[in-house]
């Protein structure tokens, strides 16, 4: 299978962990849920201005590779959000993907992107 263009972007290191709000740690377990639902590499999920969420698992096909927060991004955009709050990544790396970071930024240059561990423990947030 080629490399996908994911694989060859920039990472971003969350900052150290926080508490998260009641409304954060729901994405994680909703993240959780799109990954463990096929066994996905990484799963994540953005809530929109409006407080709506979606999730999603990274898509690993021939002819299509997109990560997980990609993807969730991208629901959340055809459903009509113009604007991010936050969003979160469970992933087994110790990095936020370059690709998955840029469409939140394409979005909000401020929410926070919580990035944890397949067993829910965050491992920290990006916030740039």
């Amino acid at each position: 299978m080629p490399e996908s263009s994911a694989a060859a972007a920039p990472r971003h290191a969350p900052a150290a962990a926080t508490e998260l709000t009641a409304e954060d740690a729901k994405l994680i377990i909703l993240a959780r849920g799109a990954r463990g639902r096929i066994g996905a590499v990484e799963g994540a999920a953005v809530r929109d201005q409006d407080g709506r969420t979606y999730a999603a698992a990274n898509v690993s096909l021939p002819s299509l590779t997109i990560t997980a927060l990609q993807l969730a991004v991208a629901s959340a955009v055809a459903a009509g959000a113009t604007r991010l709050e936050a969003g979160a990544v469970v992933t087994e790396a110790s990095t936020l993907d370059g690709a998955g970071h840029a469409a939140v930024r394409d979005l909000s240059a401020d929410a926070p992107i919580h990035v944890a561990a397949p067993d829910g423990t965050l491992l920290g947030t990006v916030v740039e």
